[in-house]
């Protein structure tokens, strides 16, 4: 599953609700919002949270909250009766502290139950089974870190993981976003240290395909609309949405814009598209033979023969060859994505103009 955060210390606006729409139909179904409540603000933030409540039941997407006990009692709920959050959209309970197992237990059999996957211990688990709990209902989710330096280490992080797919649960981290961030600090909010400053679609792909994690979140409150769109192709198309900028005075750039396909016996240097020399194209005059750097998009010319055509990413550093033209570069932004497209995988080269960056 895919999720975003909403933080119930700003206020709901329209704004709010538009972007959990495009989120939703960018292919995320999941919403986590936090109720530590300063004391004066008790009231302001069960308005809060039953609007969006609202508005996830609305867009059908699960509402997990990060509660304390005292927390849940200023705002009138009970761990007693569940029900009553079941009725607001609260879909499920991440337990912060001051809430013992036998309590996790017993909410387990009414709504989805999460632990602090960094933090969860055999004893814990021990307690959870004498009390009966419901497994099925149960996740670990990891903290996200606002102060830079105090992110979780990786290999550390895979190997608690690990741990806890043998048990059974479900594992989410987040990543961090890239247009509006969550102060006081505005350092964003990843779960890992490493992916402090990142991009947040090859943050995704990093947890589900290196570190164990079956759930991601946005930890900051927005990433931006190129972003959005980006998960949308990964999520929905499977696709990795390159855009890219024009080699000034090239003429072949419509030759290597739209869908491709890493083929199944991926290069070490390049992403080779799997048909494009199999494609009936124009004679390719050698142009823009030039060094080629992570990111550049190459065609081969006619020198290269019956490769005339053929279409590459270029994944590392290569010197320039008069048989190979380049095209475009994929932005800056995007040259994270690079590292991901792995064999069989499918992306797309879309031309960017400088005002549409995020």
């Amino acid at each position: 599953m895919f999720g975003l955060s909403v933080f119930l210390g700003d206020e709901l606006t329209i704004e709010t609700k538009n972007y959990l729409q495009k989120m939703k139909d960018s292919g995320f179904e999941g919403v986590f919002s936090s109720l530590h409540i300063p004391e004066e603000d008790a009231s302001q933030y069960v308005t809060r949270l039953k609007m969006l409540g609202q508005w996830t039941q609305e867009l059908k997407m699960q509402l997990m909250i990060d509660i304390s006990g005292d927390a849940l009692k200023k705002i009138g709920f009970s761990f007693e009766r569940p029900e009553e959050m079941l009725d607001i959209g609260i879909t499920g309970l991440r337990m912060d502290y001051g809430i013992t197992n036998q309590i996790s237990a017993q909410v387990s059999h009414s709504m989805k139950v999460a632990f602090n996957a960094s933090t969860i211990t055999q004893e814990d688990v021990d307690e959870l089974k004498e009390c009966n709990a419901d497994f099925n209902q149960m996740e670990a989710w990891h903290n996200y870190y606002p102060r830079p330096e105090t992110g979780l280490e990786k290999k550390q992080f895979i190997r608690k993981n690990q741990w806890l797919k043998a048990l059974g649960f479900k594992v989410m981290a987040f990543v961090p976003g890239n247009e509006k961030l969550r102060g006081p600090l505005f350092c964003q909010l990843p779960t890992l240290e490493k992916q402090r400053g990142a991009h947040p679609l090859a943050s995704t792909i990093e947890l589900l395909e290196e570190c164990e994690v079956d759930d991601v979140y946005i930890g900051d409150p927005t990433i931006d609309d190129r972003t959005q769109v980006q998960f949308f192709y990964y999520i929905k198309k499977k696709t990795l949405l390159f855009s890219i900028i024009e080699e000034p005075e090239t003429h072949f750039l419509s030759v290597i814009v739209g869908k491709h396909q890493n083929r199944w016996d991926p290069a070490r240097d390049v992403i080779r598209s799997a048909d494009a020399r199999f494609k009936t194209v124009p004679t390719i005059e050698p142009q823009s033979t030039n060094d080629r750097v992570k990111g550049s998009v190459t065609v081969d010319n006619k020198l290269y023969g019956r490769y005339m055509g053929e279409i590459q990413v270029v994944k590392r550093s290569l010197f320039k060859d008069d048989k190979v033209n380049i095209v475009a570069h994929v932005i800056p932004e995007d040259i994270p994505l690079i590292d991901w497209c792995k064999e069989g995988q499918l992306f797309e080269l879309q031309p960017i103009q400088d005002n549409e960056r995020g």
